[in-house]
C-alpha cells in the first residue's frame, strides 16, 4: 500500500550529435518522462522537489560514487528512472537492483520502462526489509543505497528513519548516496551523529535544473 509520498530527485536535455534512431529513441523517452513528472508535479507540488526531473550529469555524478565492485543496489525516489538508467548503463545488473517508489503512477511508469528491474511502491521506511524481500540481502549485505528523495522538506524523524533502514542492509563499506538543491548536507550534524555515520561531499554540477550536490554517508569517522 502506498501512503506515504516523499519529494522526488528531480532532466535538463543534453546537447548532443544530430538523433539517431536510438538517441530518437531517447530523446522521446525522456519527453515521456518530463510529462509523467509534471503531471504529478500539477497534481501536489508540495510532494515533489522539483518542476522537472534530474539532469544526466546529476545521474552520472551519483552512480561516480559507487564503491568499486558495486553490483547490488538498492534506488529509493526513483521518480521517472533518470538515476535507474544511470544505474544500469553503470553495469547494475537488473536483478542485482531493487527500485522503491512511494507514488503509484511513477512506480507504474518505472515497471513499464524497466520490465527486467524489480519496481516496488512502498515506503522507504522499509528498504532494509524489501532489499531482504526481493532476495538481494541472500547472502550478503547492500553494497550502496542511491536516493532521488527530498530529504529537505523531510521532517528529522523522517530522514533518521530512512537512513537507519538503509544502514541496516548495507555492508560496513556501503554507500548512501543522496542530492540535494541545498547548500549544505540535507542530514544534520545531530541526525549523522545519532546514526554513527559521515559524511562528505562529492560534487556538484550547475547544469542541473536546478544546480545540486552529491553527498555520501558511510559508516564511521570521515
Amino acid at each position: 500500500m502506498c501512503a506515504v509520498w516523499y519529494n522526488h530527485a528531480p532532466m535538463n536535455p543534453m546537447p548532443g550529435p544530430p538523433l539517431d534512431h536510438h538517441s530518437a529513441g531517447e530523446a522521446a523517452l525522456d519527453l515521456h518522462s518530463v510529462r509523467t513528472f509534471l503531471r504529478q508535479w500539477l497534481r501536489d507540488p508540495v510532494k515533489m522537489a522539483s518542476v522537472t526531473p534530474s539532469g544526466r550529469r546529476l545521474a552520472r555524478l551519483m552512480v561516480a560514487q559507487l564503491p568499486d565492485g558495486c553490483s547490488r543496489v538498492v534506488e529509493i525516489g526513483a521518480g521517472t528512472g533518470v538515476f535507474t538508467r544511470a544505474l544500469l548503463d553503470y553495469g547494475i545488473a537488473p536483478s542485482e537492483l531493487l527500485v522503491v517508489e512511494i507514488n503509484p503512477d511513477l512506480a507504474d511508469f518505472l515497471r513499464r520502462r524497466f520490465p527486467a528491474v524489480n519496481v516496488v511502491c512502498a515506503d522507504a521506511r522499509h528498504l532494509d526489509a524489501l532489499a531482504a524481500e526481493h532476495g538481494l540481502l541472500r547472502d550478503g549485505t547492500l553494497d550502496a543505497v542511491v536516493s532521488g528523495l527530498g530529504m529537505l522538506s523531510m521532517n528529522r524523524a523522517l530522514r533518521v528513519d530512512i537512513l537507519r533502514a538503509a544502514f541496516a542492509a548495507l555492508s560496513d563499506a556501503g554507500r548512501f548516496i543522496q542530492f540535494t538543491y541545498g547548500p549544505a548536507s540535507p542530514v544534520r550534524p545531530r541526525e549523522r551523529d545519532a546514526l554513527g555515520v559521515s559524511v562528505r561531499r562529492a560534487g556538484a554540477t550547475l547544469r542541473n535544473l536546478p544546480p545540486a550536490s552529491v553527498y555520501v554517508y558511510e559508516r564511521g569517522e570521515p
